[in-house]
């Protein structure tokens, strides 16, 4: 039995294995890089190893660490979530020769799958649908997707629509897989971008039984990352699902699974499902199933790995619906820019605390996993997921409704999120209809990533009025026309907008001189009522700094308050290229002298595991370029200077 679990992950993932060991009485020990001494889960870890360095490659992707850090705690057993070690065999074979048990499958399993062009020839054999890779690709296979063999998670791999466009995009999918992955090898096969994405939750027994736990659909994705995903996959015919399920049980027993592990399927429009990949390991989204079939899988692999035999009977169906929404700290109106900074807040408003987990039978619950709280410090070292919220509901429409109506009212102040992305894609008639396929973020980005010009300036009348109360004493109800000298705040809105509101004290109260259609009906420090014809609205306002967060029914905004007066030592060449994030500079594609286009790419960024392009602002001549290959650089920083002709 195992009586004490190292899990070798940080964050949602540690947390997630760590509950389940609570509830059955297993000790639990947890493993931290320097910047994460002071995160959630080694606080509630019951004993806690240091990983010395930041980045992943000195502390999670470290093998020997972890396991000499289980041995030293005395742990047992070790789990290795979801990325960084969970997929490496020789990770795997050191933590059974360290004479530990291993809470995942045979390295044996997990080599064959860990080479995806060696896992298509293996499952073309046993009888499994596979698309297969282009040696030679031409015009008539595109587009191509070029992908990491060795690797997922949307790390190499590239969209090549032009033939011509090819070689450029497998270097780049190489040099990034090759950091990602350690190893470059990479392959063409054709991208079919209407087609949808979805998978089979694996569970097979040391005994040879092996279980198909349902399946879920994770079409929605921004740069080949999941972003919704929900069990089950709607809209499959009956035969389809069948098929996809017996294909999965064949990919399992064809290489000896024992765990759980997922399979995942490109489905077109037709029918027809091909196989992508088996993730041997728990996958990120692995709640929605949970939710539906009410098993707590941790639990199941812990029983597996202790040698216990699957209950007889197979796996119990799917009842109700569930869907997962991961809140990641970037901004998708800057082509997913990576954010950083401190968490001061994240929590579901009252209305929505009915948290669940596994094993809970009721008809809807709401689940929140995180691996932040208040005070984190998000950094560019690791992932930009902040949490998943997940929602159970007795139909998918009652599901879509509740996920959304919890995130527009959820409580996050700290770095930009994708937020409203998902709360308008769960509420877009396309996908409450169901037409899903993995380019619908991008087909529907003119909507789901219009600015809310109309939100943003209320937000913005809200935290004008709550910071004069705040300033001021004790405002009664009511206004009065009387004159006075106005008073003014400005702020900028996350599109760059900048908003001035003015107001003027009166006996009355407080009055705001550019709106009278609005009404204000009460005023204090951390909340306005405003009326505006018959309808009236509370706004709630937090203020950390300069950064102000204005919360409401009808949505939330953040803005950034600014000074009275423009400091004049903060403009900057207009040419003058800053860095958008912390980070490490990958590379450089463009020279000191050399003329460039706007739009054209000058260096790339790393940060949060993605790769992030650096842009000339106009046409012009690359006078200056700060930066070499392996620099960090913080945000602010100047990477490059562009001059236009008229300034050269």
């Amino acid at each position: 039995m195992i009586t004490n679990l190292l899990v070798a992950n940080r964050g949602e993932i540690a947390r997630r294995v760590f509950r389940t060991c609570r509830e059955l009485g297993i000790a639990t020990t947890a493993v931290h890089s320097d910047p994460d001494t002071g995160a959630p889960h080694v606080r509630e870890a019951d004993a806690a190893v240091r990983l010395p360095g930041a980045a992943p490659a000195d502390t999670y992707l470290r093998g020997e660490l972890i396991v000499r850090a289980a041995l030293r705690a005395g742990a047992d057993a070790v789990h290795p979530g979801y990325g960084f070690l969970s997929e490496n065999a020789e990770f795997a074979r050191a933590v059974l020769d360290a004479g530990l048990l291993w809470v995942g499958p045979p390295p044996a399993a997990i080599a064959a799958m860990g080479s995806k062009t060696a896992a298509k020839r293996l499952m073309a054999e046993a009888g499994v649908p596979v698309l297969g890779a282009l040696a030679e690709p031409t015009e008539a296979d595109l587009p191509l997707l070029v992908k990491a063999a060795a690797g997922g998670g949307g790390r190499g791999m590239r969209v090549v629509e032009r033939l011509a466009d090819l070689p450029g995009a497998l270097a780049a999918a190489r040099a990034e897989a090759a950091k990602a992955f350690g190893s470059d090898e990479v392959f063409c096969e054709r991208y079919l971008p209407s087609g949808r994405h979805v998978e089979v939750q694996l569970l097979a027994d040391a005994h040879g039984t092996v279980w198909a736990v349902g399946d879920r659909d994770c079409s929605l994705q921004r740069r080949h990352q999941k972003v919704i995903e929900e069990a089950p996959a709607p809209g499959l015919a009956p035969q389809v699902r069948a098929a996809l399920h017996a294909a999965a049980a064949d990919a399992a027993r064809a290489i000896g699974y024992v765990g759980a592990g997922t399979a995942e399927f490109l489905l077109t429009g037709d029918g027809r499902f091909y196989f992508l990949e088996m993730n041997t390991r728990l996958q990120v989204e692995h709640p929605v199933t949970e939710a539906v079939t009410g098993l707590d899988l941790v639990a199941h692999q812990l029983a597996v790995a202790e040698g216990e035999e699957l209950p007889a009977g197979g796996p119990p169906p799917s009842t109700g619906h569930a869907i997962e929404a991961r809140l990641y700290a970037e901004d998708p109106a800057k082509d997913w820019q990576p954010a950083t900074g401190t968490l001061h807040r994240l929590e579901l408003t009252s209305e929505h605390q009915e948290f669940g987990g596994p094993g809970v039978g009721t008809d809807s619950w709401l689940r929140l996993d995180s691996g932040v709280a208040a005070g984190s410090e998000i950094s560019p070292h690791y992932d930009a997921m902040l949490a998943k919220v997940i929602v159970r509901a007795p139909t998918r429409a009652a599901a879509a409704r509740k996920l959304a109506d919890a995130l527009a009212r959820a409580r996050i102040h700290g770095p930009s999120t994708n937020r409203e992305l998902l709360v308008r894609a769960l509420r877009h008639p396309a996908f409450l209809a169901g037409r899903l396929h993995t380019g619908f973020l991008a087909e529907h980005a003119a909507e789901l990533l219009a600015p809310d010009t109309r939100s943003a300036g209320r937000a913005a009348l809200a935290a004008a009025l709550a910071d004069a109360a705040a300033r001021g004493t004790a405002l009664p109800s009511g206004w009065r026309n009387l004159p006075s000298q106005p008073q003014s705040k400005r702020y900028r809105a996350p599109d760059g907008v900048e908003w001035e509101v003015r107001y003027r004290r009166t006996r009355g109260g407080l009055e705001a001189v550019d709106h009278p259609d609005v009404e204000l009906v009460e005023a204090e420090a951390g909340f306005v009522l405003l009326r505006e014809g018959e309808v009236q609205r509370r706004y709630d306002v937090a203020r950390y700094g300069d950064r102000v967060y204005v919360d409401s029914p009808t949505g939330s905004t953040a803005l950034t308050a600014l000074p009275r007066f423009p400091d004049p030592t903060a403009q900057r060449d207009p040419g003058a290229l800053l860095a958008p994030m912390p980070g490490t500079v990958l590379r450089t594609t463009a020279a000191v002298g050399d003329t460039v286009t706007a739009g054209q790419p000058l260096l790339v960024l790393e940060a949060m595991k993605m790769e992030h392009r650096v842009t000339a602002p106009a046409d012009g001549t690359l006078v200056d370029l700060r930066v070499t290959p392996g620099q960090q650089v913080r945000l602010g920083a100047l990477l490059a200077v562009v001059k236009s002709p008229e300034e050269s």
